[in-house]
């Protein structure tokens, strides 16, 4: 049984539907990322899977108990982090995390252990005597992912958690979510940094006016976006000039299956299609062969050659539309 189900779940709100039909699995040990442009439905989702709001129709089983007619069992497995997250500006972060623990009814030697092991693990032990209203984006938003880790849930429910963070607190992030991960947490984040949840993402789903439109292993997602289709192509020269760089994009656009070449900088990027509509497996490897021994059998100077992958970025443009509720 997964630890996370969701089945057919909707969101009325008026004549919008706002979240229409939604369904997916969450196993424990998994990431699965939520992705979907802004109005998506995304964060009214996560809110109904936190049992901070009420669906129209549909259920959800957070380790078989039912968010909607059995919130008091369900709440102590979750764990919520909001897309907007305030702290007490006249609490130090050891105060904050220690108030929380209270209101999560731990007492007295098992809440000081755990308000420490959360420090610890969120690496907030030497801003324990810090005010929160001094900390940096970053911290806050440490510290606010320890006030979710107080009471141990299963469940992790993250609303935009790296918003407006820099680099290093990204990867700070990254880094403790896989570890939370390994511990056996089933992970449910939403973001539109694509990059990062390809980097952390075990799954992904994708949702737009409300609907999901793809779910599954990240794998998955970047192999039916790929699919049979285009795919790309960057090269160098070495040394190139911009005559040695026309000869290669003459030469590419002669051969079959090259639809557009384009400059990028001293390189090229070549957009290649499987010959006759949809290209067998193991098309991109053939043809690109064929296009590199081309090159250098024309005594062009190639020092890179590689075939751009696909990413969620690519996945997401290939199923959404742009549209907004």
């Amino acid at each position: 049984m997964s630890l996370l189900e969701v089945k057919g779940l909707t969101r009325l709100f008026g004549r919008l539907r706002a979240v229409d039909g939604v369904s997916f699995t969450l196993e424990a040990g998994v990431i699965l990322g939520f992705i979907g442009p802004n109005g998506a439905g995304k964060s009214t989702t996560m809110r109904m899977l936190a049992t901070l709001d009420l669906p129209s129709s549909g259920e959800v089983l957070i380790d078989g108990h039912s968010a909607i007619e059995e919130p008091d069992r369900a709440r102590p497995l979750i764990g919520y982090m909001p897309d907007r997250y305030g702290t007490y500006e006249d609490m130090t972060v050891f105060e904050f995390l220690d108030f929380f623990a209270r209101a999560y009814r731990l007492k007295g030697k098992e809440r000081r252990e755990r308000v420490q092991s959360v420090m610890e693990f969120a690496r907030l032990t030497e801003l324990k005597d810090k005010l929160t209203s001094e900390l940096s984006k970053g911290m806050k938003q440490r510290v606010a992912l320890g006030r979710t880790l107080l009471h141990d849930p299963r469940l992790l429910i993250l609303d935009e958690p790296a918003d407006g963070l820099d680099p290093r607190a990204r990867i700070e992030l990254r880094e403790l979510l896989k570890a939370l991960a390994e511990e056996g947490k089933a992970v449910l984040i939403s973001s539109h940094i694509l990059t990062e949840l390809s980097e952390i993402c075990d799954a992904c789903a994708i949702i737009e006016q409300g609907k999901l439109l793809a779910q599954g292993p990240v794998s998955e997602i970047l192999a039916r976006a790929q699919g049979g289709g285009a795919t790309e192509l960057c090269l160098r020269l070495a040394g190139a000039g911009e005559e040695s760089l026309s000869w290669a994009e003459r030469l590419l656009l002669e051969q079959p299956g090259v639809s557009k070449v384009s400059a990028d900088g001293a390189g090229l990027r070549v957009r290649l299609e499987p010959v006759g509509g949809q290209g067998a497996p193991g098309w991109v490897e053939e043809a690109s062969a064929r296009l590199l021994r081309q090159l250098i059998d024309a005594g062009l100077p190639v020092c890179s050659f590689q075939v751009r992958e696909a990413d969620l970025e690519d996945a997401f443009m290939s199923v959404t539309r742009g549209r907004v509720q």
